[in-house]
Order: C-alpha cells, then sequence, then structure tokens
C-alpha cells in the first residue's frame, strides 16, 4: 500500500509541472502566471478540488505516446470564490501549446457539465493554440461538444472566459459564445488563425495585435468586454465581476 502511495505522490507532483520546469520558466519570463497558478490566486486560498489530475492523451500517431503529461494540458475543478462555488478551467500553455484534445475537451465538459447541474458559474481561463493537431478530427470533435455546451448553457448558468494567452481557432470559437470575455493587454490574442496564416493566403501583413490584440477586440470589435495590463488584473476583475451576478 505504501509503495501505491508513493506512486501517487510522484503522479501527483508530476502533474502539477505541467510541461516541466524549463517550460514554466519560459512562461514567467513573459510576465505570464502558470496555469496551476492562476487557479490558485483566482480561488479562495484552499478551496480548490481537481478533478482529472491524472488523466493522459491517448494519441498513438506521430510519437505522441512518448510525449505523456498528467492533466493534459488543463486543470479543471470546482472551488470557491468569496465563498460561492464556481467551475473552473485553465489551459496550461506549457503542455503543447495549450492545444485541445480529446481528453482534454472531455475535462472541460464534465466541469460544464457538473456546474449546469449545481447551478454555479463556469470559469474558463483561456491560453491554447487550439485544436491539437496530432489527434486531427478526435480533437475537433473535442470542440464540438463543448461549444454545444456553451450553447445550451447560455442563459443557464454564467459563462466567464478569461482570455490569457495566444489563443486561436477554437480556443477563440468557445470564449465567443460566452457572458463575459476579458483580455490581458500585449499577451492574449483573439484570432480565428495567425498573422502566418493571413500572409500565405491573402498576401498581407499584420501583426497579431491588430490581427487579434486586446485593444482590437475591447475597443472596435467588440468581441472582449475588457481589456487589463496583467494576469493578476484580470484574475481580479474577474473575482470582483462574480460578486454582482445572481
Amino acid at each position: 500500500m505504501d509503495s501505491k502511495i508513493k506512486r501517487l505522490d510522484k503522479l501527483n507532483a508530476l502533474a502539477k509541472l505541467g510541461g516541466g520546469q524549463e517550460r514554466i520558466n519560459k512562461q514567467h519570463e513573459k510576465k505570464k502566471l502558470t496555469a496551476r497558478e492562476r487557479v490558485d490566486y483566482f480561488l479562495d486560498e484552499g478551496s480548490f478540488e481537481e478533478i482529472g489530475i491524472l488523466v493522459t492523451h491517448r494519441s498513438n500517431d506521430f510519437g505522441m505516446e512518448n510525449e505523456i503529461y498528467h492533466g493534459d494540458g488543463v486543470i479543471t475543478g470546482y472551488g470557491t470564490v468569496n465563498g460561492r462555488l464556481v467551475y473552473v478551467y485553465a489551459q496550461d500553455f506549457t503542455v503543447f501549446g495549450g492545444s485541445l484534445s480529446e481528453t482534454h475537451a472531455e475535462k472541460i465538459c464534465k466541469v460544464m457539465d457538473l456546474a449546469v447541474k449545481v447551478g454555479a458559474p463556469i470559469i474558463g481561463l483561456n491560453d491554447s493554440g487550439g485544436a491539437r493537431i496530432q489527434e486531427g478530427v478526435n480533437s475537433l470533435g473535442g470542440y464540438a461538444d463543448i461549444f454545444y455546451r456553451n450553447v445550451n448553457t447560455s442563459g443557464v448558468v454564467p459563462q466567464i472566459s478569461a482570455i490569457m494567452g495566444p489563443c486561436a481557432g477554437g480556443a477563440v470559437y468557445s470564449p465567443a459564445l460566452t457572458d463575459f470575455i476579458f483580455m490581458v493587454e500585449k499577451s492574449s490574442y483573439m484570432f480565428l488563425t495567425g498573422p502566418e496564416v493571413v500572409k500565405t493566403v491573402l498576401n498581407e501583413d499584420v501583426t497579431k495585435e491588430q490581427l487579434g490584440g486586446a485593444k482590437i477586440h475591447s475597443s472596435k470589435s467588440g468581441v472582449s468586454h475588457r481589456a487589463f495590463q496583467n494576469d493578476m488584473e484580470i484574475i481580479a476583475s474577474t473575482r470582483e465581476l462574480l460578486t454582482y451576478l445572481p
């Protein structure tokens, strides 16, 4: 029994490292919090109950069987904000750029279903490059499941999206279906596809900021409701927003 507990503790410790210390350091160098740090700062101290910490992807293509990260790039669970129950998911950019796999999607869908069941808000801390290309249609199918829940959940419980990194494709389709969207200036982006693809297809030069930066979406397109200067500020304001919701 002791050996099994030690193995479980080791796996949990690995899961909490996400994509590894080197990638965590890179996140910090960009003046961004990690997904786990965001969750810890967002929720009341000691209230977080994680779901699916040891989940891994099922893909065996393109050498993916050799790249296993427990949690599979998203932290999911529930906790409290000022004593109020909320469900949360935070995409981990240190694991495959926060890209969505089949199991990654299943984890998000699970907390969304639980939130609806108990009538609690859903908060997404988004930091994802979109579908995990190695999984192809399975990844895209996962997004379909999330979109379905976004639509059915609308008007049932509040859905809040904090865009905290460069998000593309399905990683912005889903937030656009939610009730409130916040962004971080100069570090978060929302676009269907990046500047490189625009250059290839349309032969137009455009920067990430011009294509889908916080300023564009909060002052021109209207996709974002407000822009903030850093991760700490956007999380604090998301906590404050919850105090205004019934």
